[in-house]
């Protein structure tokens, strides 16, 4: 297998020298930026296979990085941010981020975030048989292609770990889901954070379903529990 690149962008020298010990004695190529034009540059020019991305850069901050690498890739992105406000994590998630981590941080444990992503990444199939096509009212998800249909005419536009929060619930109908269950199946065993990160991603993919939480036609709440996909089998 080829060696796994990591683009780590922040603008403390100090950060990035320790973040790529870490992640380099894990046998990851680590590439650093400083600045946000700096990391477009390096993402088009290195294709990395991971970002590690701060909030707080100078000449776009990391919300208008992502916003950027989102129009082009769904690749990873682990944000960085010295605030601790809910407002920022759920702003960066809603442009589609994979996971935070707040200053200051663990770098080990930053390690292994970064690690549990890149082998779910590693791990998912890149094509699935026509038959696993699942068909509802108003719904189709598509794991060969990877693609989301709603109401027969329009393509949603999914990350990778949405598509995939997506398809685990939808291929088991009604089965509620706890959170930790749900970490477990999309962002690996060997996850480490905090399992409100699913709750922004399911906000976030009923805001593409354009599901409405209080009468849902997809993803349903099972109150103080998790979630369960509500569709009807077409």
């Amino acid at each position: 297998m080829s060696t796994q690149r990591v683009l780590v962008v922040d603008d403390e020298p100090k950060i990035r020298m320790t973040v790529r010990g870490y992640l380099e004695a894990d046998g990851i190529h680590v590439i650093e930026a400083a600045d946000g034009p700096s990391a477009l540059q390096a993402v088009t020019r290195d294709r990395p296979d991971l970002v590690v991305l701060d909030v707080m850069l100078p000449g776009l901050d990391g919300f208008q990085v992502l916003r950027r690498i989102r129009e082009a890739s769904q690749i990873p992105v682990i944000m960085l941010t010295a605030r601790d406000e809910e407002v920022d994590r759920l702003i960066g998630f809603t442009t589609g981020s994979d996971d935070y981590v707040t200053k200051p941080f663990s770098p080990r444990e930053l390690a292994l975030r970064v690690r549990a992503i890149l082998r779910r990444t590693d791990s998912r199939p890149e094509t699935a048989p026509k038959d696993d096509v699942l068909r509802f009212d108003g719904l189709t998800v598509d794991p060969g292609t990877r693609t989301v249909l709603l109401d027969a005419d329009r393509t949603v536009e999914l990350s990778a770990l949405d598509f995939d929060l997506l398809f685990v619930m939808a291929r088991v109908p009604g089965r509620v889901f706890t959170r930790r269950g749900l970490l477990t199946q999309v962002w690996g065993e060997d996850f480490f954070g905090d399992e409100r990160v699913v709750d922004v991603h399911i906000r976030t993919l009923r805001r593409a379903l354009s599901d409405d939480a209080s009468a849902p036609r997809f993803v349903g709440t099972v109150r103080t529990i998790g979630y369960r996909f509500v569709g009807r089998p077409a």
